[in-house]
Order: structure tokens, then sequence, then C-alpha cells
């Protein structure tokens, strides 16, 4: 017990917590991964899916007009085009201020997990939902989201360096809230349109949240041996 006590001492709570994030993230992924691999759908996944749209009508979602709409350009933010427009303009800045290693991380982090989204899709091999109209064209495979996994990885990543450079704690808290925000809204948008089912979304998060603590906790790792320029 003394042996464990005097570890827990030397461990910060931000690395301790990036840990525990890391096991659950994986955990819930590996759950909803066998969810995935079924042959028929989860009953919890038809529901949600069902829940936004018209009763009886598969074809119309719920809501005013301009929510369909609103859902669209939601959505957007985490495509593969806005995210690499994203990345591209935070590595740039990175390197006018001269921290090459930071930008060059940063690219690292969100390409390897832009691979590892495509293999898991390739591995999985689910199909889009059929059980309702799909609101946007889409070609690729179900499982995980991409949007919900690049999504919570970039806006994670970004809004850790951000959070660096901030001043106060409350601001800090709020751009770490706003980009778990917007992860969360780009993953409801996918369930809204039709084009993943919810566990898709979920394990697309738990991925996203895993890989982005996991790239931050290496980081600090570097920071303790010497690589001062890499910043969360």
């Amino acid at each position: 017990m003394n042996g464990i006590a005097a570890v827990l001492k030397r461990v910060e709570f931000p690395m301790l917590l990036a840990g525990i994030i890391i096991a659950g993230g994986m955990w819930g992924f590996l759950e909803l991964m066998e969810v995935a691999r079924d042959t028929s759908p989860h009953s919890l996944d038809s529901e949600i899916l069902l829940f936004f749209r018209v009763p009886g009508h598969p074809e119309m979602p719920i809501g005013p007009a301009w929510l369909q709409g609103a859902m669209r350009d939601i959505t957007a933010l985490g495509s593969a085009s806005v995210l690499t427009l994203i990345t591209a303009a935070a590595a740039i800045y990175l390197f006018l201020i001269k921290r090459p290693a930071t930008a060059l991380f940063v690219i690292a982090s969100i390409a390897s997990g832009q691979m590892l989204s495509s293999l898991l899709k390739a591995g999985v091999d689910r199909p889009r939902p059929e059980l309702v109209s799909h609101l946007a064209q889409e070609t690729s495979l179900s499982f995980p989201s991409g949007h919900a996994m690049i999504s919570a990885l970039v806006f994670l990543t970004l809004g850790a360096l951000v959070s660096r450079v901030v001043h106060g704690r409350t601001t800090k808290i709020y751009v770490l809230s706003l980009a778990v925000f917007i992860t969360l809204l780009v993953g409801v948008s996918r369930i809204y349109l039709g084009v993943h089912w919810p566990s898709d979304v979920l394990a697309g998060w738990c991925a996203g949240f895993a890989w982005a603590m996991l790239w931050w906790l290496a980081a600090r790792l570097l920071q303790r041996r010497g690589e001062p320029e890499i910043d969360e």
C-alpha cells in the first residue's frame, strides 16, 4: 500500500485523469464494437434513431424546416475537408511562431487518428443504417463515426493548446468545454441526419477522446524528458 501511495504522489492529477479517460475510452469502444458486429441492430440504436423522426414517417426529421439545414452545417464541422483546413491553419501558425515540434506533433496526432479511423471502419465493416432515410450523402462504412472521432481529436487537441496560453481558470474551462460541446454537436448531427447508428457516434467519441488523451499524455512525458517546446 505504501508503494502505491508513493507512486500516486508522483503522478500529477491531470495525467492520472488522462489515463482514466484512455482506459475508459478503450473499454467503451470495445463494448460498442460488439454491438456493431451483431447481425441485427440493437434496440436502443433503433429507438434513438427513430426518436429524431416523425412517428410513422422515417423519412421525415423532427423539428422545423431550418433545423435540417442547421444540422448539415454543424455536421460539416466534422468533415475531413474542414478539419484538415483547421489543422493546417493551426500547424502553419505554430510554424510561424517558431514551434515546429508542436506543429509536427499536432499533425502526427490528427493524421494518425484519421488512419486509425479508416482501419477501424474496414475492420468492423458495418453498413450505414437503413432504418431511416439519409439526409446527407455518405459512401463510407458506418462504424465508428469518423466525424465524431476526428472532431473529438482535432477540437480537443487544439482546445488543449489554446488553454495553455489563455489566462485564468474560468477561461481555460470555457475553451475546453467549447471543444467538447462542438464535438458533441457534430456527433448528434450525424444521428439526426440518419447516416450513423448512435453506437457508431458513441464509439467515435470513445476512440477520439482516448486518442487525444494518449497524445496529450505523450506530450507531457516528452516535456518531462526535456522537450519543453511540446505543449499539450
